[in-house]
């Protein structure tokens, strides 16, 4: 399926990352992982980047080669860490480096952004998505205090969710006349080593889920779809958002318009 295909991966290390890096390799692929952390599983080329860093993500650009078939954007922060490194790592830093791979992609490539079921309402956030879109790194400190994101990254790393999500739907056609598609995908709760930051900051509205819910996703659960997306079988699956939830944005938009049962 993704035979002899180059595909950058970044946060490699764990979880949903590692998962993906395994099934592309299991796939044929030629693994490129990105990661601050050193492994050698699944990955034929490991990179060592912070995402968080402009300079970093120059460096990344510059040392990957050209030939690029796909780019899974895994890599991200919990909310737990601090407001304005949660939005630089999963949302600036993300687009950053996105666009400054384009250049190095094959047409006909993949990109795929791995955003979360905490960005469902990006919709009621698309004021503040607007100013946040020519965001750079220096200013992220001064959008935090001015949108009251407070120390803790909890509602910065819900607005990373919503606003990469949106920039992957308005990015729809950006790319189209050199075959290059971005989609995103969203988990739920998923069991990776960041689960527990999740539930410390969510509390009791991570305790009302998980009643709703049959159990959490894992890994195994978010990677397939991210390589389906990844391969030239998703060619005309273009902005879309996909939620891999376990029913819980169906169960949302039910509750939320009177269809609940």
């Amino acid at each position: 399926m993704l035979n002899g295909k180059k595909i950058v991966v970044t946060g490699c290390a764990s979880g949903i990352g590692k998962e993906v890096a395994r099934l592309i390799k299991e796939a044929g692929g030629y693994v490129l992982g990105v990661d601050l952390s050193v492994t050698d599983d699944y990955v034929d080329e490991l990179y060592r980047a912070d995402l968080s860093d402009p300079e970093s993500i120059r460096d990344l650009i510059h040392v990957l080669p050209r030939g690029i078939d796909g780019l899974a954007n895994v890599a991200g922060l919990p909310p737990t860490k601090p407001a304005a490194k949660v939005l630089a790592v999963n949302y600036v830093g993300l687009k950053a480096l996105t666009v400054g791979l384009v250049p190095k992609m094959e047409d006909g490539a993949s990109i795929v952004n791995v955003a979360s079921l905490a960005g469902i309402g990006w919709p009621n956030m698309v004021s503040s998505i607007l100013e946040s879109e020519s965001l750079a790194f220096e200013d992220i400190e001064q959008f935090v205090k001015t949108h009251d994101a407070g120390d803790a990254g909890g509602r910065s790393y819900f607005f990373s969710k919503e606003a990469l999500i949106a920039w992957t739907l308005k990015n729809r056609w950006t790319w189209r006349d050199r075959g290059i598609r971005m989609n995103c995908v969203s988990p739920g709760p998923v069991v990776t080593p960041i689960l527990q930051d999740f539930l410390e900051t969510l509390g009791e509205r991570a305790a009302q889920d998980a009643k709703i819910m049959d159990r959490p996703g894992t890994p195994e659960d978010i990677a397939p779809v991210v390589v389906f997306l990844l391969s030239d079988g998703s060619a005309w699956i273009r902005g879309t958002n996909i939620p891999v939830d376990g029913g819980m944005s169906s169960h949302i938009a039910c509750e939320s318009t009177g269809l609940s049962v």
